[in-house]
């Protein structure tokens, strides 16, 4: 069989996929080291208040069971906040699992049963008994609207909106508004992979921690800091990932405990949290946006005012990216957005795919779709009249933006010249059918990423990072980008990801993985490359056309094997030959790539974002008022794009979560208690396959040498940002009736319905 290189942009299928319909993947929660214990965690029935006492005869007398670790027999942990403060930059007071008897929310862990099986652990788990003194909380989002507050120290990514003219004055001057109130839902993350954490305890003390999360150079950090631990004490283990969506951007309070148990016991640990438990940490933040618009008659925009409002903790202050985006992507001369934090007795929320633009994208799309109509405009024709080809806020250029062109294809795509203006205008049977589109953006982002690269004696081309693949596709990706760069075929590249021990790597998580990492690697292999080039001219054991080659720069190394391409093409060297003749048995290169390295600009000259155009169908029953989205076209722009199958797969995803933001999930508080009620499959509603139809999507030319050294932008959030507004501006297109929420609901219609 001829082997070739894989080049980027070629739809390249999973190199991981047979390890992982097979069974061969590990994650978290299989490793199965000898004498290993099992953690079940206690959780706190209330939400705010204090234990006063624990009982413990009955679940200490299942058999098997070997500790219960509380808060007050734990092991020594640091004694100073900072110690638990972890790399997601939120400010505030971190929560440290099992402290003191203090509970700050409903669903804290409060003991850790810790037994030979799992069932007994669960067991003695439902036998421990706490009483709790209670004291008064608020988890309502609507009354901690009263206390929002702007933190004194803002979070290391927050953007503070930037105003320009005079919105107010312009905003009351303008003949045409639209004002609204805008919500959406809390979300919590399901991925297919629940937390769990392994810890190994190995025999010179150190620990192999096993965990869900999205770096395990961060896991690594904080169990080292919290610990009081060496970080060669900890090795941080997440070769495959079963989704994360943003909820393992931090490290959760499992991974912490099974760490915590692991060093009481010295004995192997593993927790793993129930799917009802993960609802206890991380969700999207509940959010609320105040917009008023003004424009005049011809549909140019002339005020926008936006006021937002997400939910954090009592204890920290989560801030998320929420009121800019409007101000960013249309062009208005007077424009003001104002953003701050509403405190409630819950988890603190967190990142959730697209964070900030998820939802402040959607909400800002469903305002401009009213504008389009108060203007009577079509709704792809206001945009492209409001077009901004900068980022607005900062009145800055931008690196690239095919916005336009995303609008254009897209629209041909889906026969958007065939739409009637008018709602309520298309019908089959008792079928409302609406045709609805937004516009997507989310940043392009790029990071300092190391890689290594190896050559062995075999031939073989060995990469490694400390980078995460969480479905996305980044084993292929970056076996695509050594490919091309070295000149090998990818059946002879192994990638190595996932382990704290190798090559720093941010967290993945804001679509900066691909770019930041493919860098990383495209430098390794190009200097591997020359390294082996140097290493074959110093030595004199090649044979005379090798010589020539190389001196004449002639010399190509393509699919595996070194030749001259001004001598014979039978006159070639396969790489194991040309290693053996340096007298090495291996080459290795480590490189680091970075903002400002060869081609790369910096953000403070030019901004950078991925953009999208997306269109929807869907057809809403006049009786019954149920929505099923039948057809949806996605046109992005994002730059090169290294794998179109992967790239395609990562937006239909989106896309998939974006539904369920429009038409099915949400959280529900049960404030007399602080917790989330529907914490099930049952009752937390996302999309099945009879939700989803056949989804569209198409990658916009873009050409964009300045965003990162490859002209990659990511594409795990953008899908995100605008489907779930397509979808609730197609429901207004084929009812009349406005929504204001989400999800959409029959009854939550707004005010402006026609």
């Amino acid at each position: 069989m001829t082997l070739h290189s894989a080049k980027i942009g070629q739809p390249v299928s999973r190199i991981d996929g047979l390890a992982k319909v097979t069974g061969q993947a590990r994650y978290a929660a299989e490793p199965h080291p000898a004498g290993m214990l099992y953690g079940f965690i206690v959780n706190s029935p209330i939400a705010r208040g204090r234990i006063e006492t624990i009982r413990e005869d009955a679940a200490r007398a299942v058999p098997g069971v070997v500790e219960i670790m509380t808060h007050l027999n734990r092991p020594h942990t640091a004694l100073f906040e900072k110690s638990y403060v972890d790399g997601l930059g939120v400010p505030g007071s971190p929560y440290r699992p099992l402290h003191d008897a203090e509970i700050n929310f409903n669903g804290q862990p409060v003991a850790v049963v810790l037994a030979e099986t799992f069932e007994a652990a669960r067991e003695a788990a439902m036998l421990l008994e706490v009483d709790y003194e209670r004291w008064p909380h608020n988890a309502d989002f609507e009354a901690s609207l009263h206390q929002k507050y702007m933190p004194g120290k803002p979070r290391s990514n927050y953007v503070p909106p930037k105003s320009r003219g005079d919105a107010a004055e312009a905003y009351a001057l303008s003949p045409i508004k639209v004002e609204g109130r805008y919500h959406l839902a809390p979300e919590h993350h399901n991925p297919m992979e629940m937390h769990a954490t392994t810890v190994i305890t190995e025999d010179d003390g150190s620990f192999t921690v096993w965990d869900k999360t999205q770096g395990p150079q961060a896991v690594q950090a904080y169990l080292s800091s919290a610990l009081s631990l060496s970080k060669d004490q900890v090795r941080v283990r997440n070769p495959y990932v079963g989704g994360a969506f943003g909820s393992g951007l931090r490290a959760q309070h499992n991974v912490f405990l099974a760490a915590l148990g692991a060093k009481m016991l010295k004995r192997s640990v593993r927790i793993t949290l129930t799917r009802q438990q993960m609802f206890t940490h991380v969700f999207r933040p509940e959010a609320v946006m105040n917009i008023a618009l003004g424009a005049r008659p011809d549909g140019t925009l002339q005020s926008m005012i936006v006021d937002g409002v997400t939910d954090t903790s009592r204890f920290e202050h989560n801030m998320e990216n929420l009121v800019i985006w409007g101000l960013i992507n249309y062009k208005c001369p007077n424009a003001t957005a104002d953003y701050k934090v509403a405190p409630r007795d819950t988890y603190t929320s967190s990142d959730m795919r697209a964070p900030g633009a998820a939802t402040g994208v959607n909400l800002f799309e469903m305002a401009i779709d009213e504008m389009a109509y108060a203007c009577n405009m079509d709704p792809l024709a206001f945009r492209l009249h409001n077009y901004s080809d900068i980022d607005a806020m900062h009145d800055m250029p931008l690196t690239s933006k095919a916005l336009k062109e995303a609008m254009h294809e897209g629209a041909e795509r889906f026969g958007w010249q065939n739409r009637p203006m008018a709602p309520k205008s298309m019908r089959d049977g008792r079928d409302l059918i609406g045709w609805g589109m937004a516009t997507g953006i989310w940043d392009a982002m790029f990071s300092a990423t190391s890689a290594r690269a190896t050559l062995t004696a075999d031939g073989r081309l060995h990469i490694a990072t400390a980078a995460s693949d969480i479905g996305t596709g980044t084993y292929t990706i970056l076996a695509q980008t050594a490919s091309e760069a070295f000149g090998i075929p990818i059946e002879m590249i192994d990638i190595e990801l996932g382990d704290s021990t190798l090559p720093e790597c941010p967290t993945e998580g804001g679509s900066w993985t691909a770019a930041s990492a493919g860098a990383a690697v495209w430098l390794a292999c190009q200097s591997l490359r020359e390294k082996l080039f140097k290493t074959l001219g110093k030595s004199g054991n090649i044979s005379a056309w090798l010589t020539a080659g190389l001196s004449n720069n002639t010399t190509v190394l393509q699919d595996g094997f070194l030749q001259d391409t001004g001598a014979d093409e039978n006159l070639r060297l396969s790489l194991s030959e040309a290693l053996s003749l340096t007298g090495h048995d291996r080459l290795e290169v480590e490189e680091t790539a970075k903002p400002g390295l060869r081609g790369t600009i910096s953000q403070m000259r030019k901004a950078r974002f991925t953009h999208s155009a997306v269109f929807c169908e869907v057809r809403v029953d006049e009786e019954l008022g149920t929505v099923r989205v039948t057809r949806l076209v996605n046109a992005v722009a994002a730059g090169r794009i290294m794998n179109p199958k992967t790239a395609a797969s990562q937006v239909r995803g989106a896309m998939v979560m974006a539904t369920g933001m429009a038409l099915h999930e949400e959280s529900l508080m049960d404030e007399r208690v602080g917790r989330f009620m529907n914490h099930n499959f049952s009752e937390y509603h996302i999309p099945a396959h009879a939700d989803i139809p056949d989804m569209d999507v198409l990658f916009v030319a873009e050409k964009d040498p300045e965003v990162s050294p490859l002209g990659v932008k990511g594409v795990g959030e953008i899908g995100m940002c605008g489907t779930a507004a397509a979808i609730a501006n197609a429901i207004f297109h084929a009812t009349g009736q406005r929504h204001r929420n989400l999800p959409v609901m029959p009854g939550n219609e707004a005010s402006s319905s026609l």
